[in-house]
Formats: C-alpha cells, structure tokens, sequence
C-alpha cells in the first residue's frame, strides 16, 4: 500500500479484527478506526473498490456470517451466486456483518480480512 492515511473498518466482537488492530499498533501504525457494522461503507465506495482491487467479489463477502445464511435463506443460493458486483455493493453497504472483516483501507487499495503477510509488508 502506498503512503496515506490508513482507515481500519473492523467490528470489535470479531476476534480476527481485533488480532488485526493489535498487528497494526504492534508495527507502530496510526490508523482512524471505523466501526464496520455501525457505519459500513457506501454502495458507491464498494464499487470503487471492486474496481480498483483485483479480487473475486465473494472475497468481499463474510460467507459464513448470519447476513450471508440469511440471504442464502431469502434467495436461494444459485440467486447468491449470480449476483454481480453492483448488487454485492448495495447489499454489502447496507449490512455491515454482510463484509469480510476487516478492511484496511489507504485510498482505493483494500486488504479484505487479516491478511499477515500483506498487513507485515505495510510500509
């Protein structure tokens, strides 16, 4: 990630996100903290992102969370797995424990979930 301020969207009930934020203050790093589930980010932020960082659109995703079960449960899971990335950034902006969690963000690059290696190579 290039130099920039840092924004950490965590959930503080979520023991990865946690091990993430103590990663992060252990390397020294000044962050703004953002609580993912309380102020999630916009649809139009999603999109950003989805765009400017190569990743599959389920890598966004908190596959094994209740919002997921639940949607799972509405739509039926081909319905899920058809969806595109402007549906996945509505539905994600609009359920904060819907997102893989958590999300460093500087600019428009993201690492979506705690990633060791990428979050020991900040510089």
């Amino acid at each position: 990630m290039k130099n920039g301020t840092l924004v950490f969207y965590a959930y503080d009930k979520c023991s990865t996100c946690r091990d993430a934020e103590k990663a992060l203050r252990a390397k020294g790093f000044s962050f703004e903290k953002v609580a993912l589930v309380d102020d999630p980010p916009s649809e139009a932020t999603f999109r950003r992102w989805m765009r400017a960082n190569d990743l599959p659109i389920k890598r966004w995703v908190n596959t094994s969370g209740q919002s997921y079960r639940a949607l799972v449960a509405a739509r039926g899971k081909d319905a899920v797995d058809a969806l595109g990335p402007d549906e996945w950034a509505a539905l994600l902006s609009a359920d904060g424990k819907l997102v893989r969690r958590p999300l460093l963000v500087r600019g428009d690059e993201v690492i979506v979930g705690f990633d060791r290696e990428a979050y020991a190579a900040l510089g």
